[in-house]
């Protein structure tokens, strides 16, 4: 059974440990290795591999090459390689798009995310089990059957963010950064209602706006159209 442990999310760092049975995995790398291993128990061992989903953005591939250096595989896109200067390393897996990649037990589906760099976003399978993984997009393109958890940005609310634009608390120039590449609660509701989510058991709202966001409201929403324990990531 996936068991999912947010470690940290949002702006300020993204990482989330992911366990099936002695089997883990980290997806992002985006606060220190140190902060890592202490909130995993210090047991690299046990972590398979890891997935960063864009780069250069810190908040997701700060810690890559510390990775790296203690023997942690990683996956990334062929991009974000380039960008890191890892596309040569021989612990770095490339991911393709719409190409299915599978490691030991573990299925991985990358695709693309509506971001303003090249994103991945994840379907990780392993057993009958299915997580997607989705943060720093837009919105969604694709549907997903089969889904037993879903981890997915819920960055803002739009009547909120329009209020700090025209308050003048945020420049419109950010504002219409966020718009174009991280998912509001409205664009999230429309995705999950989208997908036949009859096996879901778990909704997770990650990469929350401190300024522009309502944890009580998007979680009282999102349970409200599923009927799913929905809980937020910080």
């Amino acid at each position: 059974m996936i068991e999912i442990k947010p470690l940290a999310s949002g702006s300020s760092g993204n990482c989330y440990f992911v366990r099936s049975g002695e089997h883990s995995i980290l997806i992002e790398l985006g606060i220190s290795w140190k902060k890592i291993m202490q909130r995993v128990g210090f047991k690299t061992s046990q972590i398979d591999f890891a997935l960063v989903s864009h780069a250069p953005h810190q908040d997701h591939c700060r810690s890559v090459m510390d990775a790296l250096r203690v023997g942690v595989d990683v996956g990334m896109s062929i991009q974000g390689a380039e960008v890191l200067g890892v596309q040569d390393h021989h612990r770095v897996f490339i991911l393709e798009p719409e190409v299915q990649k599978r490691i030991g037990d573990w299925t991985i589906l990358p695709f693309p995310a509506v971001h303003d760099v090249p994103c991945l976003g994840f379907v990780i399978g392993r057993g009958d089990e299915r997580l997607l993984y989705i943060t720093d997009s837009a919105y969604a393109e694709h549907r997903f059957p089969g889904l037993t958890h879903i981890m997915i940005e819920a960055n803002y609310i739009e009547e909120i963010l329009s209020h700090n634009i025209q308050s003048g608390n945020l420049p419109h120039i950010v504002g219409r950064r966020i718009r174009r590449g991280h998912f509001s609660l409205e664009n999230l509701i429309s995705m999950l209602k989208a997908n036949d989510l009859s096996r879901c058991r778990q909704i997770f709202l990650m990469h929350l706006s401190d300024s522009n966001s309502d944890e009580r409201r998007m979680i009282r929403e999102v349970q409200a159209t599923t009927g799913i324990p929905t809980e937020a990531c910080w």
